[in-house]
């Protein structure tokens, strides 16, 4: 398929793909007069870690949607553990709400998307060893780590493949192009005969990403 597809088209064959978002990484600037006072807040706003000793931010956990903020005295937020992208705006309008309760007035957020982390499988297995000798951009030292890291030309893109087909990819900031380096991978398994019967079980299922 042409990069140059619609998205409509490419994402229609997310299902075929068998991927899905696990972890979504935002940053969030905000216009400020005066530092935030870190101290201040930490004594006023509830479920708040902060030890400047060992970092320099706040740590704020929130349910509904489920994510951990990092906020900055510059007013720079980092936003992790998102399972859409839709979900940042409105974690970051509950945040706003509990400032506002402390006296804290906070508006014009700027969001940007900066990672998204999809674990996949591909449904088949992979040669991995014919992979990283056929493939441009590749690293396989399997004595290290079971998986294969693959850079897809062209695109932002890096997955962590393992012989059982399943990935991490890292690396992008929209799912139109996780879905096209999706359809990257699968032609170059394809074009290089990379595809395999499955003889080893392996497993990312405890890989933590950000």
């Amino acid at each position: 398929m042409d990069d140059t597809g619609k998205i409509e088209d490419i994402l229609k064959y997310k299902e075929m793909m068998n991927y899905k978002i696990s972890n979504v990484v935002a940053t969030v600037n905000i216009e400020i007069i005066k530092k935030l006072d870190l101290v201040d807040i930490a004594t006023k706003v509830k479920d708040v870690e902060y030890n400047p000793e060992i970092f320099p931010g706040l740590i704020l956990k929130i349910d509904n949607p489920k994510v951990t903020f990092l906020i900055f005295s510059t007013g720079k937020m980092v936003l992790t553990g998102l399972k859409t992208t839709e979900n940042a705006r409105k974690a970051v309008k509950k945040i706003f709400k509990k400032f506002k309760k402390i006296g804290i007035k906070l508006s014009n957020p700027v969001i940007t998307i900066e990672n998204l982390v999809a674990n996949g499988d591909l449904n088949y297995s992979i040669n991995l060893d014919k992979a990283a000798i056929t493939l441009e951009n590749t690293m396989y030292e399997p004595e290290i780590f079971p998986g294969l890291i693959y850079r897809i030309k062209n695109n932002s893109a890096v997955f962590l493949v393992f012989s059982t087909g399943k990935y991490v990819c890292v690396g992008t900031n929209s799912e139109k192009d996780i879905s096209r380096a999706v359809i990257k991978l699968n032609d170059a398994i394809s074009e290089y005969d990379l595809a395999k019967k499955s003889t080893v079980e392996e497993s990312f299922d405890d890989l933590i990403f950000i």
